[in-house]
């Protein structure tokens, strides 16, 4: 159970609830072990025909206080141990997706989200299971055992009691065996349902891809296969599970047998009363249930502790990207953006991405990087807001390597256009001011709307700002997502702006009024702009060309052209293209 020490510190907060909740378990159990007592006089009593009305009436009230006050003590156990459970399920879920956060961009490249999303409901539900009910059955049942057998022993005789456990050392053999086969198919099952959830997510995602392919059939029968998977891994489980309790009932039943034997013969030759033998066999009923939970507490305790392992696995992640420990937060950053000889290759790649990456913009510059799909442009942008760390050169802004700046005061001061241009299912309004907390100023909401040429799309909307976007903005174009995108960037007034290909939805009327806007935006702003488009990056006052991870050629447009280069062959396709769209 060493899984659970991960909670160590959430026990230690909470432990007046668990230990109150206990106590509240502990007292209806003592109650409990009075109701086969007042069974047993009530019987001697009656037998022995000193009962009157009054004296019904008054072992009625006794056992309807009981009762009573059973049913307070477990509504209070209910309420701190349970309840307790619940906010640990709360507080272990938040530290999952807290810690999820903080990690790097390359474990999510690793792992897919279908099996995150196990972990965060499947797997901290098995544990709270474990640590709820768990916590219940194993105080219960210890506690219960021992009392009842004390009680069994002063009923009758310690004989009988003796006869009544016969079967006990074949449930402990029984519970050691089957509590490791349990917690090792239930992991496996907990992996079948993240295979389950992972495709199911991956499945919905791209449905308009599967139905404008007609791979309905194809992706129900992946679907399926895996379904019959987690079904055959659950049944699996469910197998031993099944043989688990009912096996426990047959040795309870076993018990019971004997009782009424040996317990009946001592009856007849009157060595104990028949109230005594009633009681005796109150209580083993009541030993009837510790028995069970013991089986119930196994098959918790190893769900629990399997998820648990799987859990920890996450938490014990170490981001690769993080601040050092002198890390130096700068609060308004001037925007000097240096690359020296930097060269880098992805994790799992032999190849350099980019080789040799040597340029400097001065702040309030701007420089475009061009070249074709796969060259390594965006590879630049992801290391200067450090989604991954170089180990070959250098980048520094404002003169000071990155790795010396705080992640929060460097990724603040960037606006950053990616060119997936996510956006999430919440109003157009909060996608724009994704990057505040709280209520914004709708003024600069519609500033940043119309400076990215999307307010009049906005407006048109039945309910404007406050349209809600479907999953990732399905709802609006992709034109519309750019413009969004490029929205939510140019609010937070950074002082470095990224468009990575952010306008290749966007058709050229719309993307000149867009450069246009920016012109004046841009005047005291470091800009980065990557283009497919010689349109869109021909004002910047500077432009590399990237071909297979290197800069191959760099000037202004005019330079460039004249160079006769891949630049000019760039600009004479697109020339033509537009020439041949336009006839």
């Amino acid at each position: 159970m060493s899984a659970f020490v991960t909670l160590k510190s959430f026990f230690k907060r909470h432990k007046w609830s668990y230990l109150i909740g206990v106590a509240w378990l502990l007292f209806i159990d003592l109650i409990q072990l009075l109701v086969p007592q007042i069974i047993r006089n009530f019987t001697d009593n009656l037998k022995d025909g000193l009962l009157d009305p009054s004296g019904i009436i008054k072992y009625a009230f006794l056992i309807i206080l009981t009762g009573l006050l059973i049913a307070v003590g477990r509504f209070f156990w209910r309420i701190y141990i349970l309840g307790t459970s619940r906010e640990l399920e709360y507080y272990l879920r938040k530290k999952l997706f807290n810690h999820l956060l903080t990690l790097s961009p390359n474990y999510f490249n690793t792992h897919k989200t279908g099996d995150l999303m196990a972990h965060a409901t499947n797997d901290v539900n098995a544990v709270r299971m474990a640590i709820g009910q768990g916590t219940i059955m194993i105080v219960d049942s210890a506690f219960m055992i021992v009392l009842t057998l004390i009680m069994m022993v002063r009923t009758t005789n310690l004989r009988l009691t003796a006869i009544s456990l016969v079967t006990l050392p074949f449930i402990i053999i029984f519970v050691n065996r089957f509590g490791k086969i349990i917690h090792k198919r239930f992991r496996i099952v907990q992996e079948a349902f993240s295979n389950l959830t992972d495709v199911t997510q991956e499945s919905f995602s791209g449905i308009r891809v599967v139905k404008s392919f007609v791979q309905e059939d194809l992706v129900l029968d992946n679907f399926t296969k895996i379904n019959e998977d987690n079904l055959k891994k659950n049944i699996s489980l469910v197998l031993v599970s099944g043989t688990f309790h009912p096996f426990i009932h047959l040795i309870s039943a076993i018990s019971f047998l004997l009782i009424i034997y040996f317990g009946g013969k001592e009856v007849i030759l009157n060595r104990i009363s028949l109230g005594e033998f009633i009681a005796f066999n109150s209580y083993l009923g009541l030993l009837v249930w510790p028995m069970m939970a013991l089986g119930w507490v196994i098959n918790l305790l190893q769900r629990g502790a399997a998820s648990m392992e799987r859990i920890n696995a996450i938490l014990d992640e170490k981001p690769e990207i993080k601040d050092l420990e002198d890390a130096i937060e700068l609060n308004k950053i001037k925007g000097k953006v240096q690359f020296k000889n930097v060269s880098f290759k992805y994790p799992s790649s032999e190849n350099y991405a980019i080789k040799n990456i040597d340029f400097t913009i001065e702040p309030g510059k701007s420089l475009a990087i061009i070249g074709r799909t796969g060259s390594g442009k965006t590879t630049i942008v992801n290391l200067l807001l450090r989604l991954y760390d170089i180990k070959e050169g250098e980048i520094c802004i404002d003169d000071i390597p990155v790795k010396k700046l705080t992640l929060k005061s460097l990724r603040e001061n960037i606006g950053y256009v990616p060119q997936d241009n996510f956006l999430f299912s919440t109003s157009i309004e909060e996608n724009i001011g994704f990057s505040f907390e709280g209520n914004l100023d709708r003024e600069k909401i519609v500033k940043a709307a119309k400076s990215a040429e999307i307010y009049d799309n906005i407006i048109s909307f039945p309910k404007g700002f406050e349209t809600v976007l479907g999953e990732r903005g399905v709802t609006i174009s992709g034109g519309q997502k750019q413009r969004t995108s490029i929205a939510r960037a140019l609010i937070k007034e950074p002082s470095i702006l990224i468009l990575d290909d952010s306008l290749s939805s966007v058709d050229t009327e719309t993307e000149e009024k867009i450069l246009n806007n920016l012109k004046s935006y841009m005047d005291d702003r470091t800009t980065i702009i990557i283009s497919h488009r010689i349109s869109t990056v021909k004002d910047c006052d500077e432009i590399i060309v990237i071909d297979e991870g290197e800069i191959i050629e760099r000037g202004t447009h005019d330079y460039l052209l004249a160079q006769n280069g891949i630049y000019s062959e760039l600009h004479e396709k697109q020339l033509l293209e537009e020439k041949i769209i336009n006839d």
